[in-house]
């Protein structure tokens, strides 16, 4: 029988409805509903979930130009992104309070003229509470999506715990994921659409290293999610797969509580004892007494950037980056002191 210190997790293994966004924004709450009556207080579902992940599509680029045709194909998908305060948001955060579930989920973030990769965090009663853009885009991914800053790397404060995460292959940046664990996060998301089987045993060392749980919810999309016109390097036969999952929960041990599952929709779920992260911590806390902050430090600009600051930049340059404490959970943790200058010629 679950304690007050065991979490019920669940990962969302499913796929877009590419391009139709409000009909994946119906899967959404089906999915959530459906996580919940399994008695789930957690629920992460894949990156780019809303908005869609064009697996595939070029958007008519190469070296030197792009062709009118992929600049069409970028309105089709711009148009598919959400505005975070327009009215397909704030109907998920009708369905997280109707499910009384914490939601992690990817979205396709519309800002102005730009697209970000995003994780939208949702507390139970429905708020939301939180967001982190992706910081680096892979490959292509780089043509129609912007880059994050340090400004959404916080980890969230949830009725569960400390719930962080990042995006796909971000969770190769050692530095980001050292961020997120002198953060204290306790449920590190990891949602992604990388489906290859070498993803488990990263989530597994991820987990290790930070002594969390790691909940990776990963798209399994057929070429029939997309619309018949979609112009894909993979084909058109509709059973062709064009993500395949791969998803799975990590406990803080490495051990793997559910999956991975590969081929198939799937909600998998798995309970998660808090009291393994202590447990963890006893012999290994890598930003606590497993680390040496006198040889090793870390700098995190956690200020928003944005274009036409002016000279606040400047200013914040200036200011001093040694804290009293070389940990801060407060978005500035390890930071570098300023170098000696040296005296005489």
């Amino acid at each position: 029988m679950p304690n007050s210190q065991t979490v019920t997790g669940a990962v969302v293994q499913a796929g877009s409805c590419l391009y139709d966004t409000p009909r994946t924004v119906q899967k959404f709450e089906d999915l959530l509903a459906d996580a919940a009556r399994q008695g789930a207080r957690l629920v992460v579902f894949p990156e780019a979930f809303i908005g869609g992940y064009p697996k595939g599509a070029d958007f008519g680029a190469r070296v030197g130009s792009r062709t009118p045709a992929g600049r069409d194909a970028f309105v089709r998908y711009h148009d598919s992104a959400i505005a975070l305060d327009g009215p397909l948001v704030a109907r998920m955060g009708k369905a997280v309070a109707r499910a009384r579930a914490n939601v992690v989920t990817g979205v396709i973030e519309r800002d102005g003229g730009t697209l970000y990769c995003t994780i939208l965090y949702f507390a139970a009663n429905g708020a939301l509470i939180g967001k982190h853009r992706k910081l680096m885009p892979t490959a292509m991914e780089r043509l129609i999506w912007g880059f994050g800053d340090g400004s959404t790397l916080a980890v969230q404060d949830m009725d569960v715990g400390r719930v962080g995460g990042l995006i796909c292959w971000e969770n190769y940046m050692p530095l980001a994921r050292t961020h997120m664990y002198a953060q204290g996060v306790e449920f590190y998301c990891a949602p992604t659409v990388d489906d290859r089987p070498v993803w488990t045993p990263s989530m597994q060392m991820i987990a290790i290293e930070g002594r969390c749980f790691v909940l990776s919810a990963v798209q399994h999309m057929l070429r029939a999610d997309a619309p018949a016109d979609y112009v894909c390097a993979d084909g058109d036969d509709p059973q062709t797969r064009l993500i395949n999952g791969g998803s799975c929960i990590v406990s803080p041990f490495g051990e793997v509580l559910a999956g991975p599952v590969f081929g198939e929709d799937a909600i998998l779920l798995a309970q998660m004892d808090k009291a393994q992260i202590v447990r963890g911590k006893y012999d290994l806390d890598s930003t606590g007494h497993y680390a040496r902050p006198d040889v090793f430090s870390l700098h995190v600009n956690t200020a928003a950037q944005k274009a036409g600051q002016g000279n606040a930049l400047t200013a914040r340059l200036r200011r001093p980056c040694w804290p009293p404490s070389a940990f801060s959970h407060k978005g500035r943790a390890f930071q570098e002191p300023a170098r000696r200058r040296r005296k005489g010629p």
